[in-house]
């Protein structure tokens, strides 16, 4: 009787170890990797196919990857010993993880794969499973593993098999109907849902040559749109994905749906904003009046003085319609920077506020510009258009309208390399949207920077205030157009990004005893005395004082090149990330230099020890920063950005800093000691 006792609790026991149910590997962990552990059972009942569950196990804080990880990461990869098989694998739906602007897709805590292997199968089935994990670390690990396929089916198997593959995506059911378009590095989804969407992702299969940011994605009813940032993740311009294959997974409340598409033109998406068009009009008016406001525009505000002091009829009507001109030649200019942006985008070029500076011939073509007019404005000539058109760029006595028109057209142009509070979410929702739409929006900048001109045409008698003409104007006049001169100037010296600073020099030698030959041959020697000493006096200061707009010597920031893998080093190592995006012909950008950036307790706060200073430098054109701005919804600069324990996500600071903001950027992002 006690041996029957023994005999039946041996069987019992035999049953119940797992390495006896059925082929099963057991839990295996690395010493190396303590913070997984993975088990890899095979069942082969069903005669035609052997059919493996893979089960990862991470602690907590730790993730692996799916099939396409993202811009980081490994997927893991099974290395079958023998005769490998044919293997088929089956992928849950995984989570997004977005970490100091990189977004990679994979499973936290705990995941089965299923795999089908269609070759026969060996009685023993072995090989070595490789495992990235990470935390703020990475570990790639080895898991030798073998399953004695002759050993008794276990009946769980069935169930934990059928529970895994309920994770997988199924083929079709979910979604009605799927598209994918591509235009100007940014990757568009559109798919419709009659069931309507509640909480909708995104996951993509990887694509060659190019690197999919995280999805902005928007809904309403039915429709679901996508956008996606492009790069070729390694700084150049992003690959034209029109006409490939792409892979996707759609997932929302529990269901997923695996589609494969061609991608294939742009959809003309509606702008993905989080607010209404209503509200990004009002943002445009808001951000083209703050224009006006902007140190950018000095020499704007030059060529409205100059507008008003022409005004020599007193009367109402003739104050009106100037302004009125100046105002549609605003709304002209920013309507001829609407085609630019489309002619960019259909183009497949990148776009962005105030890019036409890092072109050498727009450059070349507005220091010419300014040039005349403030050749105009020492009273040297009068510029005249064609006689057939019959019309005057300048005129005497106030006749003629066609200088006020042109003057707040190129007053616009000149605006452009300023960066203001709602100017760039406003500009950002333009080139986003459709073409109708970016219209719209850069119409509506063009009216909220012309609403001052606006405001005195409707009330002309505030320029009817201003002193009549006399002798005092000469002199107004002078200074005018010296500040035209000196803003011409500063447009030449942008080209020495182009073409060297000697040839730069050269060139301004020559435009400037041009000038002034003409001023010495029109005004006598006196005014001409006169203007060389003060253009003379102007360059002297601007060479003493060049340090201060150009690379300051008294910089003690230890910059660094602005990548996204050097904020994603610096978050891994718990430090704080400050982010400058800067170019020579952006004024705002060195306004903020100045007036924050260098003052000492700024500059201190950004040499710490667990402060990584990264500045990006657009001022010529650059795939790799245009499409770190798009990734995060910008389309100008200035750009500052902080990153660091407190602030993962990256705080966007405002166009114009300041000192007390930045320091308290940098304090939040500083967060709490673990």
């Amino acid at each position: 009787m006690l041996n029957i006792i023994r005999l039946a609790l041996a069987c019992l026991l035999w049953l119940w170890l797992p390495a006896s149910q059925a082929a099963d590997s057991g839990w295996l962990q690395s010493p190396q990797n303590q913070h997984a552990k993975v088990r890899l059972r095979a069942d082969t009942s069903n005669g035609v196919e052997t059919r493996v569950l893979l089960t990862v196990e991470l602690e907590k804080g730790w993730k692996t990857y799916w099939r396409s990880p993202g811009e980081g990461g490994i997927a893991p990869k099974i290395a079958w010993q023998g005769d490998p098989p044919v293997a088929t694998w089956f992928w849950p739906v995984p989570q997004r993880f977005d970490v100091g602007g990189i977004s990679t897709q994979g499973y936290h805590d705990r995941v089965t794969l299923p795999i089908v292997l269609k070759r026969p199968i060996p009685r023993q089935l072995a090989g070595t499973l490789t495992l990235s994990t990470c935390s703020n670390v990475c570990v790639l690990t080895d898991y030798p593993f073998s399953l004695d396929l002759s050993a008794p089916n276990d009946a769980q198997f069935n169930h934990d098999f059928a529970q895994a593959m309920g994770q997988v995506p199924i083929a079709s059911g979910m979604v009605d109907s799927v598209r994918a378009g591509y235009q100007n590095g940014e990757l568009q989804i559109s798919a419709e849902r009659a069931a309507g969407w509640q909480q909708p992702e995104l996951f993509f299969d990887t694509l060659e040559d190019a690197s999919l940011g995280h999805p902005k994605v928007s809904h309403n009813g039915a429709q679901l749109q996508a956008r996606i940032p492009v790069s070729d993740g390694w700084g150049e311009a992003a690959p034209d994905l029109r006409g490939k294959t792409l892979r996707l997974v759609v997932s929302d409340g529990g269901v997923a749906q695996e589609a494969t598409l061609t991608v294939g033109a742009p959809l003309g998406l509606s702008p993905v904003s989080g607010f209404p068009l209503w509200q990004a009009v009002l943002m445009a008016l808001a951000g083209g009046f703050i224009l006006n406001l902007m140190p950018c525009v000095l020499p704007v505000l030059g060529m409205k003085l100059g507008s008003i002091l022409q005004v020599e009829h007193r009367d109402r009507r003739s104050v009106r319609l100037q302004f009125l001109a100046s105002s549609g030649g605003i709304v002209a200019s920013f309507m001829a920077l609407a085609l630019l942006m489309t002619l960019l985008r259909l183009s497949n070029h990148a776009l962005g506020w105030g890019i036409q500076f890092q072109n050498p011939w727009f450059i070349g073509f507005m220091v010419l510009v300014t040039l005349l007019f403030s050749a105009n404005l020492f009273g040297l000539f009068h510029l005249q258009l064609s006689s057939a058109l019959n019309t005057r760029l300048a005129t005497h006595n106030g006749n003629g309208l066609s200088g006020h028109f042109w003057q707040g057209a190129f007053a616009t142009l000149l605006a452009t390399p300023c960066s203001a509070p709602f100017l760039g979410t406003a500009v950002a929702f333009a080139l986003a949207a459709p073409l109708p739409v970016l219209w719209g929006m850069f119409v509506a900048l063009g009216i909220g920077m012309s609403l001052p001109w606006l405001f005195i045409a409707a009330w002309p008698a505030l320029a009817l205030r201003l002193p009549r003409p006399g002798r005092w104007m000469n002199g107004m006049r002078l200074a005018l157009g010296l500040l035209m001169l000196l803003s011409s100037l500063w447009l030449l010296s942008l080209l020495s990004n182009h073409i060297g600073k000697q040839l730069t020099l050269i060139a301004g030698a020559v435009l400037m005893l041009g000038l002034l030959l003409a001023i010495w041959r029109r005004l006598g020697w006196r005014t001409a005395t006169s203007v060389m000493l003060l253009v003379g006096l102007a360059l002297l200061i601007g060479s003493f004082s060049a340090g201060l707009w150009r690379q300051p010597l008294h910089d003690k920031i230890n910059w660094q090149p602005l990548s996204e893998q050097a904020i994603t080093q610096a978050l891994t190592q718990h430090k704080r990330v400050f982010i400058d995006v800067t170019a020579d012909w952006c004024v705002t950008c060195k306004v903020n230099k100045l007036n924050v950036l260098m003052r000492d307790d700024v500059q201190k706060a950004l040499s710490a020890d667990d402060v990584v200073a990264l500045r990006g430098d657009w001022s010529r054109p650059s795939a790799a920063i245009s499409a770190f701005l798009q990734q995060r919804g910008s389309a100008g600069i200035p750009f500052n950005q902080i990153y660091g324990p407190g602030s993962p996500n990256g705080e966007v600071m405002s166009p114009l800093l300041s000192r007390d903001a930045v320091l308290q950027a940098l304090s939040t992002a500083q967060g709490t000691e673990p």
